[in-house]
């Protein structure tokens, strides 16, 4: 698609943009309203389900579409994407418990995993990688403006009508989307003489999937050591080494070992990998903090996270705008991961309004400075007919360090959790319940768990249903549960930016190859081999 005119390519890409904001739009409008949906649900036991789910069910569709898409073209997946994409949301909406909530969330994971690896591919077969800078900065910003409307939006809708439109709202956008791509989208034909890894998707499957159910039930549904998680970790091993086995035989592997080999691919994957462990496993807990700790209700929640979102949008798209200029990436890797690393360690101390928004900004402007590097790297350093692939295997590790990221934090979160509750309800300044009918304090005792923090006109209900003389002691309640969850949330974040370390420290052992001009192999290799041994002498 290189040769379209640029007028074609810009249209198209337009069309791929929609389809990115639809789906990222209905993830971000949910992460404020999340705490209170769960809750009302009667399922915060569950919480963390409601997010593995979608990135377990999207990690998966995204690497089996990588190489069919190589195969087939991008246009009829990022199509089956959106309908997925449209037919979870709808249903999602329609949950009466946290299990269907769970399960069609699972659905709509498919659909977005789908979208997102197609619609970053795309971006790939229409522009050589000296242009891909810009472009990748600017599905960035998509994502990011996505961020600033969807919480504020999320917030507000959840404060003043049903939940469920919260997942129906954005719909049509959806069909505009699946038109705009139907129409716009030029279609590739099918190469001769290729064949589906079915036996290697199966096994990956099966390696994946395990695994992340092992992190997700460890330290809370099982212990570590327990045989459950031991069996999970035994049957990924085995699906690991029969998957390599399989694709060391194959002609048309799922996920060509020999990418590996490559040291850019290697180092870009590995720092995804480590970077979504820290971001998404503490990220998902900003809400936590804003409205559990500091009491701020949905709406206001949303406000609170837009300078963080702008601050990554401008970010991302004047960064892509000088990779593009320049021709380098590795420098902003090597400053925008600093800037994370200090914005979540100023999240630590995170104790009113005005602090948190300045950590989240700084962090909001090392998310842009990063973000866009690393996919762009990998498309950089293969040929363009892995292109798929490889784009898929950035989105896998990514996606597996978020989820892993999430089920260990969880961990972190549960355990620290149960310790400070417990310290803070036997010291000495805890509510001293043997002051009331005791009746009434078993009632109180009901409150005493972070879900209560979460449900702010529950609080305000319940003060207006006690007595005068017993509201001063249901509010120092709340109050020890808060400063409990505080102290939690900042052991969350302290291990989030541990993380991050390890990923500035991969960063300098990025190599930087010349970004190409053209996406002909022919010129593939010619400046790869001048990028190495750039590199060697250097």
């Amino acid at each position: 698609m290189e040769h379209l005119t640029l007028k074609r390519k810009i249209t198209i890409m337009i069309a791929v943009m929609a389809a990115m904001f639809f789906a990222a739009i209905n993830q971000t409008i949910t992460s404020t309203a999340m705490p209170r949906i769960i809750a009302i649900l009667d399922g915060m036991d569950y919480y963390t389900w409601t997010i593995n789910i979608y990135l377990l069910t999207s990690t998966i569709a995204t690497i089996l579409v990588g190489k069919l898409s190589d195969m087939y073209g991008r246009k009829p997946f990022i199509l089956i994407g959106i309908l997925l994409f449209m037919i979870g949301a709808f249903l999602t909406g329609t949950s009466h418990d946290v299990f269907q909530f769970i399960t069609y969330r699972g659905i709509q994971g498919v659909g977005a995993g789908i979208i997102q690896s197609t619609a970053f591919t795309a971006v790939g077969d229409l522009f050589a990688p000296r242009e891909r800078g810009k472009w990748m900065g600017l599905m960035t910003a998509v994502f990011g403006f996505s961020s600033v409307l969807g919480p504020t939006l999320g917030g507000y809708l959840v404060d003043h009508i049903d939940w469920h439109w919260l997942f129906w709202i954005f719909l049509p956008l959806g069909v505009v989307a699946f038109i705009m791509i139907m129409v716009l989208f030029p279609k590739v034909d099918r190469k001769p003489g290729q064949h589906i890894d079915y036996m290697g998707s199966l096994f990956l499957t099966i390696a994946i999937v395990p695994l992340l159910l092992a992190f997700s039930w460890a330290g809370t549904e099982y212990a570590w050591g327990s045989v459950q998680i031991l069996g999970l970790l035994a049957v990924t091993v085995i699906a690991a080494a029969i998957f390599i086995f399989i694709e060391s035989k194959v002609k048309e592997p799922v996920l060509p070992l020999h990418l590996f080999k490559n040291s850019v691919v290697t180092v870009s994957n590995l720092i995804g990998f480590i970077m979504n462990f820290g971001l998404m496993g503490a990220m998902i807990y900003i809400s936590f903090f804003v409205q559990g700790v500091l009491g701020i209700s949905p709406t206001y929640a949303g406000y609170v996270t837009i300078p963080m979102s702008l601050s990554m949008v401008i970010t991302s798209a004047v960064t892509g705008q000088l990779i593009a200029k320049t021709g380098k990436y590795k420098r902003f890797a090597l400053i925008g991961i600093p800037v994370m690393v200090i914005g979540m360690t100023g999240m630590i101390f995170m104790h009113n309004i005005a602090f948190t928004i300045a950590t989240t900004i700084v962090f909001g402007i090392g998310l842009g400075l990063g973000m866009p590097v690393f996919s762009l790297a990998t498309q950089n350093a293969v040929s363009h007919k892995e292109l798929g692939v490889v784009t898929a295997s950035s989105q896998l590790f990514r996606n597996l360090g978020g989820t892993i990221g999430i089920a260990v934090m969880g961990t972190v979160m549960s355990n620290s959790l149960t310790k400070n509750l417990k310290s803070a309800f036997t010291s000495s300044s805890a509510p001293d319940f043997s002051k009331v009918d005791p009746q009434l304090a078993q009632q109180l005792q009901g409150f005493a768990n972070p879900t209560t923090l979460m449900n702010k006109p529950l609080i305000e209900k319940t003060m207006q249903e006690l007595p005068k003389e017993v509201q001063p002691l249901f509010m120092q309640m709340i109050d020890t549960i808060r400063d409990a969850l505080s102290s939690t949330l900042s052991t969350v974040f302290f291990t989030g930016a541990l993380v991050l370390c390890a990923a500035l420290l991969l960063a300098f052992f990025l190599k930087e190859l010349p970004l190409r001009t053209s996406n002909q192999s022919h010129t593939v290799n010619a400046q790869a081999q001048q990028g190495e041994e750039a590199a060697v002498q250097a």
